[in-house]
């Protein structure tokens, strides 16, 4: 594939993201897939903070876009096995980590480009979960290998997307949506959704997703050995991604530089760290963060449209239990959720590890 299509793969996502911001989403949330599946839980009923209900159309856009040119290029393919209950559990968690600091990898990214250098500490947790994932890939973890199933099973995530963009469009009473708060602030629906089905699009195409992005990193030199391609690809993309959101932040009037006072951000530095952390380290578990399970659930891998529904009912968590960080810092249930999290990940990495196997084919292919 051509490294210009990564290159525009960032660009539709940066600049894409933060026009999303500009017209009306949350200051630095142009794209947030952890806030919106808050959002989106609430206004199905799933909880009942009256701030946080919207039936997002970034996130509908992202798996119906998928779905669309996966069809198109004849790449649709329903798979799925995988230890479909862990990857449910593991996506409970991935919302929780995203929560405590306040935003998924993308948004992080999309925080430094807006000149917020306290997202480091996201930065910093999400490589060190990316490299312990990898210890634990390279020494044999695996939770089994994928196979094809009915069709049908591959459509019910789109299916279910297409009922709430029909819900989203005809607002029926049975719909939440906030009067105040984050879930009233959202560019306009068109806007949003085309955003949407453009990112959904070239995501599924160039298999976008920040956390292989940034495990490309770590695949180099000694770990050759590992026999993970050397693509770029990742690694551009999330370049580009970067630089373009900058330059648009900077265009549009969104830079702001510094540490303290920055939007929906969280002052407790050290559970933002441990909350990336565990984001980072259940991302390669299940090969794909946030953004990546909607993607792989739009083009027929079941075993990611388990890990959304996991999303979603961690969003759903995340809002009753009131796990949430702020920018006062993180609330006590926050925190024994993380390091709950942490440690069954630990548990789940040894007690799936096979000795002697090295890397599985399927974590090769992943990777890359």
């Amino acid at each position: 594939m051509r490294k210009s299509v990564f290159v525009m793969m960032g660009a539709v996502i940066g600049v894409g993201a933060v026009l999303l911001s500009y017209y009306g989403n949350p200051a630095n949330t142009g794209l947030c897939v952890s806030c919106f599946m808050e959002n989106l839980a609430g206004a199905i009923g799933l909880h009942d903070n009256m701030r946080m209900q919207y039936l997002r159309p970034e996130i509908i856009g992202i798996v119906l876009g998928a779905f669309a040119w996966s069809v198109y290029r004849k790449e649709f393919l329903t798979t799925g096995g995988s230890s479909p209950l862990l990857r449910f559990m593991v996506g409970v968690f991935l919302i929780i980590g995203c929560s405590v600091f306040i935003g998924c990898p993308v948004k992080m990214v999309l925080r430094l480009a807006a000149g917020d250098i306290g997202a480091l500490v996201g930065v910093a947790g999400l490589l060190a979960g990316i490299y312990l994932g990898l210890e634990f890939v390279e020494n044999g973890f695996q939770l089994g290998k994928q196979s094809e199933t009915p069709q049908a099973s591959g459509y019910l995530l789109p299916v279910f997307m297409l009922l709430l963009l029909v819900f989203a469009v005809l607002t029926p009473s049975f719909i939440g949506v906030s009067a105040k708060g984050g879930g009233a602030m959202h560019a306009p629906f068109l806007l949003s959704l085309g955003v949407g089905l453009l990112i959904g699009g070239w995501a599924q195409h160039t298999q976008f997703c920040v956390t292989g992005g940034i495990a490309r990193f770590f695949l180099w030199g000694p770990r050759e050995v590992m026999n993970c391609p050397r693509s770029t690809g990742l690694l551009i993309s999330l370049g580009s991604f970067f630089s373009f959101a900058l330059i648009a932040s900077l265009l549009t009037g969104q830079f702001s530089f510094g540490l303290n006072g920055q939007p929906s951000s969280n002052d407790s530095y050290g559970w933002s760290f441990l909350g990336m952390f565990l984001v980072g380290f259940g991302s390669i578990l299940i090969r794909g963060c946030p953004l990546r399970q909607l993607v792989a659930a739009g083009q027929g891998d079941t075993d990611a449209g388990i890990t959304v529904m996991g999303m979603l009912v961690g969003a759903a968590l995340v809002q009753n239990w009131g796990m949430a960080g702020t920018p006062a810092g993180t609330p006590l249930a926050g925190q024994v959720a993380v390091l709950f999290g942490i440690t069954l990940l630990l548990a789940v990495g040894l007690l799936n590890r096979k000795r002697g196997y090295g890397i599985a084919p399927e974590y090769q292919l992943g990777l890359d």
